[in-house]
């Protein structure tokens, strides 16, 4: 049985559409309160941030920025993108959704991992419904922030049969290489093509997803049946 551990920023959420005006709206706030310098950032710097936990954002983007001042740029940040999903602003790829829903029906099972808040998550689950395709729900701010790796420590004991990681970033990458994985390293989100060198996959849109899943050679059995009841 395949168990696939899927990122969702920049591997199915297209999240440069609610988290650029975000952080520009928090940016500007740390400008008028004379804690950072007045400067416009392209999509493309703030881009580099997605995949990043709240925590080691802050640490590597301002890191002589006050504690407290780190807190309250990541909580207006935070609030700001949850008030887009609301909106309706949060974009997936296309064909996100299907896709899902079709590696399910094949009897893949399917667990969400993102560097992301609890709220940021739960806010998306309730927008796209994904309680209908994923079995669990993993956000870095439950475990206090530790690298994604170490979450996988905990998912892999609670799931029998074989996992592959999905993802565009280097954190997902991490876990591959760390767990001796088989990965899909997504080229079409926010990480560049030296993060994902060693992914055993690459590809190029979303929709090349199930196409490589499938080509596998692994036993389908009922989803139901992989997770490990406590």
């Amino acid at each position: 049985m395949l168990n696939l551990v899927f990122d969702y920023d920049g591997t199915l959420h297209n999240s440069i559409e609610i988290y650029a005006p975000a952080f520009r709206l928090a940016y500007k706030e740390l400008v008028e309160k004379g804690f950072a310098e007045p400067r416009d950032y392209s999509d493309k710097e703030i881009s580099y941030w997605l995949g990043f936990s709240a925590a080691e954002m802050w640490h590597t983007f301002m890191p002589t920025l006050e504690a407290s001042q780190k807190q309250h740029a990541s909580m207006r940040i935070g609030k700001e993108m949850i008030g887009l999903i609301k909106e309706g602003k949060a974009k997936l790829y296309p064909h996100a959704l299907e896709i899902l829903e079709q590696l399910k029906i094949k009897g893949y099972n399917l667990i969400f991992l993102s560097n992301c808040k609890r709220a940021y998550m739960e806010a998306h689950i309730e927008a796209f419904q994904l309680e209908q395709y994923f079995t669990e729900f993993y956000c870095s701010e439950d475990y206090g922030f530790i690298p994604k790796y170490e979450i996988f420590n905990v998912i892999k004991t609670r799931y029998t049969g074989d996992f592959m990681i999905i993802g565009d970033r280097f954190q997902d990458m991490e876990i591959a290489q760390k767990y001796q994985l088989e990965s899909i390293g997504c080229l079409y989100g926010f990480g560049d093509e030296n993060e994902l060198e060693m992914a055993t996959y690459k590809i190029h849109t979303l929709d090349e997803i199930e196409q490589t899943i499938c080509l596998l050679e692994y036993p389908i059995k009922d989803h139901t049946s992989v997770f490990i009841k406590e």
